[in-house]
């Protein structure tokens, strides 16, 4: 059978189960199967595909058809132009992040600093940050030991395992440090809310990163009173935080004596960061 063959049936059946992006989904499958790019694919479509190779595509097909996210399929997800080891233990990282990057490189650029990522899943968020602030160093901490198995392989594969450290913890367990820099990603979905996600998501996402509690707003909450002790004097503060929630968060920063310095609009024009100075 011809890989063109192998694509179009790939195509139908993850059509069949509601799979949106079900063509492209099924170029990335044959993939991954055949160790090829998808662009060596789609111009050698001819290319005769051998039995073993067409059964392990199958069982890639299976699980995405069952709505299992293609990053934890492949293993690794494309963030900041770099490639990350991901699965089950932790969040697919998201392109409106990278948004949170681009800020804080541009605040810091060529600059010296410290920086803690509180709730760090696969370290995406503060290895891409160190890769490009070469002078400076961090520390990643999350309370999924999985997860933090995962930032420590992702550390090595970007070579940056001398200038982080990960540990699996909670942020009330810092307490000797202070950071010029607290970036954080964490759960900001309203707990009735998580039912109304998509499968991929509320199927195979980890629960742990999602769920914000009543009002989303629980770990926010406490990574703003915990950067008040934590931060160095005039250090920052980066939140990524969830739809609609800028009124509430500001008003518990503005209460804890941090000053907004910047917010963050995403591709949808919504709110998805706040930058802030402990005052």
């Amino acid at each position: 059978m011809k890989a063109l063959e192998i694509i179009k049936i790939g195509s139908s059946l993850l059509k069949e189960n509601k799979i949106p992006s079900y063509i492209l989904d099924s170029e990335i499958l044959l993939s991954k199967t055949l160790d090829k790019s998808r662009e060596d694919i789609l111009i050698n479509l001819d290319e005769k595909i051998n039995k073993k190779n067409i059964s392990i595509f199958k069982k890639y097909l299976l699980r995405r058809s069952r709505h299992e996210p293609v990053a934890y399929i492949l293993e690794e997800k494309e963030f900041y132009s770099k490639k990350f080891k991901v699965n089950k233990n932790t969040l697919i990282p998201r392109p409106e992040t990278e948004l949170l990057i681009d800020k804080i490189l541009k605040i810091y650029k060529e600059k010296k600093i410290s920086i803690l990522d509180i709730g760090t899943g696969s370290g995406c968020i503060i290895l891409s940050l160190l890769s490009i602030l070469k002078l400076s160093f961090g520390v990643g901490i999350d309370i999924s030991k999985n997860a933090i198995e995962i930032a420590k392989k992702n550390a090595f594969k970007h070579n940056l395992s001398n200038r982080v450290k990960f540990y699996a913890k909670s942020c009330d367990s810092i307490y000797d440090k202070k950071f010029d820099l607290i970036v954080s990603n964490p759960p900001y979905i309203e707990k009735k809310d998580i039912k109304n996600l998509s499968e991929d998501i509320k199927i195979y996402e980890p629960k742990l990163a999602l769920d914000g509690g009543n009002d989303g707003l629980d770990l926010i909450k406490k990574v703003i009173y915990k950067s008040k002790s934590t931060l160095k004097i005039n250090g920052t503060l980066a939140l990524e935080i969830g739809n609609g929630q800028i009124k509430k968060v500001s008003k518990i920063l503005i209460d804890n004596n941090f000053r907004i310095k910047h917010v963050i609009k995403d591709y949808k024009n919504n709110i998805r960061c706040v930058f802030a100075n402990y005052k």
